[in-house]
């Protein structure tokens, strides 16, 4: 829910659109960077665990979310169903990523599953800055209002639930509120992340 984000982003001095009580309430603390302690870290080469990891394939979203003065959004591969009861979904986002405290703030976000087809939609999303909207097609998701993105295979459109931390990203977890497929848009099948590149699916 909205208040959840705010919670988030009052604990890390993000400014937020909330009316201010009426007497000024302590900040949360700052969640720590790192999920463990350092005497509980394993010796591992950052680039070994990068190449490693990337042998697992993904599917690849763009989470987007409606805003002021215009919509935000980002690539995302890190997304995940979580609970069928109740419905839950999950994205992973760094925590030094400028789109999120925009996302945050709206409290609400629609995933938008991308298609085998989408790549360059992917690649104007995964940049930072800049309008990464303009000459996209979209509509508003029918619950929050988040952007739809036009000729995705599927949505699923969430309010925020929880915030939490892990490690250098955050866990971000949206209750469902509304989804739905487009038959037409996932026929050409989903878009893949493998390696550092991006793939299809072939039956």
């Amino acid at each position: 829910m909205a208040a959840t984000a705010v919670r988030y982003l009052r604990s890390v001095g993000a400014p937020t659109t909330a009316a201010a009580p009426a007497t000024p309430a302590a900040p949360l603390p700052r969640p720590a960077l790192r999920a463990v302690r350092e005497g509980e870290r394993a010796p591992l080469d950052p680039a070994a665990f990068r190449s490693v990891l990337s042998h697992f394939a993904s599917g690849v979203t763009v989470v987007t979310a409606p805003g002021d003065p215009g919509p935000a959004g980002f690539a995302c591969q890190s997304f995940a169903s979580l609970s069928l009861d109740p419905p839950l979904v999950t994205f992973m986002v760094a925590r030094t990523s400028t789109t999120w405290p925009r996302i945050a703030r709206a409290g609400v976000f629609c995933v938008n599953v991308l298609g085998a087809a989408q790549g360059e939609l992917c690649r104007g999303f995964a940049v930072s800055g800049g309008d990464k909207f303009a000459g996209v097609s979209y509509g508003p998701a029918p619950a929050t209002g988040s952007p739809r993105l036009a000729d995705v295979p599927a949505w699923i459109d969430c309010t925020i639930q929880a915030v939490h931390t892990g490690g250098d990203h955050l866990i971000v977890v949206g209750r469902v509120e509304a989804l739905g497929t487009d038959p037409a848009a996932a026929e050409t099948g989903p878009l893949l992340f493998h390696r550092g590149a991006f793939g299809h699916f072939s039956p």
